[in-house]
């Protein structure tokens, strides 16, 4: 099971859902960056289950940091940080093994691991893994010193207007469904030529990055598909000054696979949470036939909302990796 990603800001996470403990180790950070847990608090907040609609489960989400010297800083060796799991129901989860959840990682986790996977809370594939990415994303932040995020929640069950997005997550949780939604992230004072032609192309690395997060699906940079609608002379980016500073912002800061200087902007596609509370059909690999299933146990209505700080997150990780490695 490969869970590690980088070459110089190297991240592994470890963990799952109902695990004692969730974290993630990070290599490569440089000497003298502070991060005591305070640090961590805002993000880890901005990922806290708070509003009607999100999953009742509370974890305390106090990062105890590794690797640090004793003023709180790091040392050019890894930092482990680690999370605790003290709110966990794994009985919710055991008829899973036998009945899988449709569009879930029941079935797909115990086919590959074997039948001692544990799957209770999702294992793996949980969304409770993404606060070991918040915490990364933290780090990730620390090194870009330079730069600007702003992520937001732009879509939900398809609207835009964002007056409507409670209404919407709530009417979906009274019908025991769900709803998915779409986080615009924009960074700005990110310099030019980070990234590489093809492979490691700064769109390849932020995408390897984002897929990593449960429930993406779709991930477009600057005007995305609504581009392909478009005739190249009214989309091509204008350069209008020696700095490469562009009219428009279709190619979303990024040019052959290469930040341009302009802000880099990249939208999400975060799919409806698949655990609902409404009666489906699934296989029962017991009774050997198609059965109705109950899920129940504690879900959000719209796990996009939750989702903006870990995209940020992912981005910062991505741009900080890039970044290194041209220093």
């Amino acid at each position: 099971m490969n869970n590690s990603f980088g070459d110089r800001l190297r991240v592994t996470i470890f963990g799952a859902s109902h695990a004692a403990e969730v974290g993630i180790v990070v290599e490569g950070v440089p000497y003298g960056i502070r991060l005591t847990p305070d640090i961590f608090a805002a993000d880890l907040e901005c990922r806290r289950p708070q509003l009607r609609g999100e999953t009742p489960r509370k974890e305390e989400d106090i990062p105890t940091v590794e690797g640090l010297n004793a003023e709180g800083r790091t040392t050019g060796g890894k930092v482990r940080i680690v999370f605790r799991n003290a709110n966990t129901r794994s009985g919710d989860y055991s008829r899973f093994e036998h009945q899988p959840r449709p569009s879930h990682a029941d079935l797909v986790q115990r086919r590959k691991y074997g039948a001692e996977c544990d799957i209770s809370g999702g294992g793996m594939a949980s969304g409770r893994m993404t606060v070991a990415l918040v915490a990364a994303g933290v780090v990730a932040k620390q090194i870009l010193r330079d730069a600007h995020f702003c992520t937001e929640l732009v879509e939900v069950g398809g609207v835009a207007d964002s007056s409507q997005f409670e209404q919407i997550i709530e009417m979906a949780r009274s019908a025991g469904d769900s709803v998915g939604g779409v986080v615009r992230c924009s960074v700005s004072g990110i310099e030019p030529s980070l990234g590489e032609p093809f492979f490691d192309s700064v769109e390849s690395v932020i995408s390897h990055l984002l897929f990593a997060i449960p429930g993406v699906k779709g991930i477009a940079f600057g005007d995305g598909f609504e581009g392909a609608a478009k005739r190249g002379s009214e989309r091509n980016d204008m350069i209008v000054d020696a700095s490469g500073r562009t009219a428009t912002n279709n190619e979303g800061g990024i040019n052959g696979g290469i930040t341009n200087g302009n802000d880099i902007v990249v939208r999400v596609a975060i799919k409806p949470t698949p655990s609902i509370a409404r009666e489906q059909q699934t296989f029962d690999f017991e009774r050997g036939e198609v059965a109705p299933l109950l899920i129940g146990g504690r879900h959000d209505a719209c796990i996009a909302r939750r989702a903006v700080v870990v995209v940020e997150a992912m981005v910062a990780l991505a741009l900080a990796e890039l970044k290194l490695r041209v220093e």
